[in-house]
This record gives C-alpha cells, structure tokens and sequence, in this order.
C-alpha cells in the first residue's frame, strides 16, 4: 500500500500558498485493507475512506471511463493494480494532477510544475472534453489565480470551445451550474470566471441574459469587481453583476434559472427594481423611499438594507454616480420612529392602521428631505 497526498494541497504548497485541505490517494489497496486499518467508508459511487484520526479523505486509486453526456454515466475502475499516473490523468488540469510521496518527492507526470511556471491552466488529457463541469471549474481557477496572472492555455480553450460546439454544457444542471458560479464570485477576482465563459461561448447557454449585456459593454463585470472590493457577500455581488441585466422580472427569471438561493435572488430583484431610487442623481421623494423601505423591508431586514445599499454602490461607482446615502439613513430612521402602538391608541385598527402607519413614516421622511416646507406660515 502507498499513500500520496494529491490535488490541490501540493499545487498550492508549490505556490506558497496556504494549504486548507489535504486530499490522499492509496495505491495497492482494497475497501477491505482500509476498513481492517480502521477507516469508514464514506463514498458510493467510488472508494473514499475517512481517516479515523484526522478525517482526512483517503481515495483509493481509480480509473474512469465515460458511459454517456454530460458529468454523470461515469463506469469507475478501482483495484490494486491501478497506478498512481492513471489516477492523476483522469484529473482536470495539470496543475492538480500532481502528487508528493511520504518523502517530500512530487511525481509530476504531465508537467504542472512547469504549468505553474508558467502560469498556464492546460488540461492533462484529451478526457477533459468528457466532463463539461471542467468548463466552470477551469474558468473558477482562473478567478481564483487571476492575481498571480494565470491564464487558460489557447488549446485548453479551444478544447472547451468544442466542449460548448458539442452541446455538452446543455447537460449541465442548474445546481452545478450555482455551485461552481458562487464559490467563483467569492474569489477575489470574479469577473473572470464570466471573461472565461464568454471567451469560450459557455456564457450564452448558461446565462443569456449576462451574455446578450455583454454584447453592450461591460458594466455587470465592473460592477462585480466593485462588488468584489466592498463586500465578500454572495448575495450582494450577485445583485451587483445582475442587477444592470434588466427589470426585476429579468432578474427573476435568471435567478430561477440558476435556482439560486433566496438571499442572493431577493437582494438581486430588489436592487433590480429599485436602481433608480438608490442612484437618483436628484433627492428622491419622500414616495419613492418610502417605496423602497417597503420593498426591502428595512423595517424588519437592516442587515438586508445595508446589503442593498452596498451592492447599490458598487453600481454607482461603475456608472459614475455618488449616492447619498446619509440622506437615505436620515430618512429611514425618521420612518422607523413611527410608533404603531401610539397610532393605536388613537383608535386606529385593521386596514385603517396600516395607512395610517404608512402616512406617518411618510410625513417623516418628507420632514427630513425637505425641512424647509415643514412649519412654513400659512
């Protein structure tokens, strides 16, 4: 039995950066041999033991072969006689397909040392093409190591072309598809997981409505990388890439395509919807803030509302606009003084409250954004 620790783990150990989880592969062994040392078995569709001190992921070494579309209808081979070399080449990208031995040895058989030389993300084989999932996780690397500029090597790219040419992305679930697309818009430099997918047409199958913007300009990206530089909050960067794609509509039905959780999708469609409001050039109506308290439920949701207002901003930095957002806090905490109980007491109930309370904050945000028309002598 031999071990290798493998993957991520010792391509980022050659990089210098900080190791977070350390993946394992065992050659020469069977279930049987790990379970007699004491691992639990936790994989099904393929041998993945859990070391019984550590908890560390223990893979014995396998083979796979493609059996239809798509990532699914893989036959995996695990035995004995499996080597270490053809463990590492159904993996994705050379850079992770290099291993390092109980003595500190790298047994690097498709050069991704020379690949991290070179900061080039190439594919180890031509299997590459069999899983179109490789798509967004190679666009996510190059988000995740944009800064220590690496970049898609040209025939990698060509090869996801075809990928694309081939259909093979339409087989790609929307899960899968949210998955790799949120862990890429927390990485520092998001915007290129989306320059990616554009520059190998993936973009327009999986998202339409950010492909056609992109035929204008592109405002989404720089209102991502905005986003990026305020916040490391999902949901406030996704309303920020989405929120110039159109109404809230559009928004809507993007989001239910992706099926994208509720934070990211409701801070999304109210960005959408109230755009104009929040990068008014002009001091909104006491109406028109009102209306936005309400839709975002600032009343019950602050830690929503001071979302929004970020994501916000990042928007009007991409469009050149100042918010002021110190009159939008003035005017939300007037609202917020309107006591209901109070109201109450005055004999209000029913749907006569709720308008009564409305008319309230109303009358208080219209004291603080035009104080001059307040008290004025008949």
């Amino acid at each position: 039995m031999e071990i290798y620790l493998v993957g991520g783990a010792v391509r980022d150990a050659l990089l210098g950066r900080p190791v977070k989880d350390r993946d394992w592969v065992v050659v020469g062994a069977t279930p049987d041999d790990m379970l007699a040392r004491g691992f639990r078995q936790v994989g099904a569709d393929f041998p993945v033991f859990l070391h019984p001190d550590t908890q560390e992921e223990y893979a014995l070494a396998r083979t796979e072969r493609k059996q239809g579309h798509g990532y699914h209808g893989f036959e995996v081979h695990s035995a004995p006689d499996v080597t270490l070399e053809d463990d590492l080449l159904r993996r994705d990208l050379t850079i992770n397909a290099m291993a390092q031995a109980s003595d500190g040895n790298i047994i690097d058989p498709f050069s991704g040392q020379q690949d991290l030389d070179n900061r080039l993300l190439r594919h180890v084989s031509p299997a590459f093409a069999e899983d179109p999932l490789r798509i967004l996780r190679t666009a996510r690397f190059a988000a995740r190591f944009a800064s220590l500029d690496f970049k898609v090597a040209d025939e990698t790219l060509a090869l996801m072309r075809k990928m694309v040419d081939d259909g093979e992305v339409d087989f790609l679930v929307p899960e899968r598809v949210w998955t790799e697309m949120q862990r890429a818009m927390q990485e520092t430099a998001p915007r290129v997981f989306f320059d990616v997918l554009h520059q190998c047409g993936a973009l327009r199958p999986l998202l339409p409505a950010l492909a056609d913007a992109l035929t204008e300009n592109d405002q989404p990206l720089r209102a991502l990388t905005a986003a990026a530089r305020l916040s490391h909050n999902t949901a406030v960067r996704y309303a920020a890439l989405t929120a110039g794609l159109g109404d809230s509509e559009a928004v809507r039905a993007l989001s239910d395509k992706l099926k994208a959780p509720n934070d990211c999708r409701e801070l999304a469609m109210i960005l959408a919807a109230q755009r104009d409001v929040l990068l008014h050039t002009e001091s909104p109506g006491a109406e028109a803030l009102l209306g936005l308290f309400n839709q975002s439920d600032a009343w019950r949701r602050p830690e929503r509302f001071a979302e929004l207002q970020v994501a916000a901003e990042a928007l009007a930095q991409t469009l050149g606009r100042n918010i002021d957002t110190d009159q939008i806090k003035t005017a939300l905490g007037a609202a917020q003084g309107v006591e209901p109980r109070q109201l109450m007491a005055e004999g209000y109930k029913g749907p006569a409250l709720g308008k009564a309370i409305q008319q309230a904050r109303l009358d208080r945000i219209g004291s603080v954004i035009n104080p001059s028309s307040q008290g004025m002598p008949e």
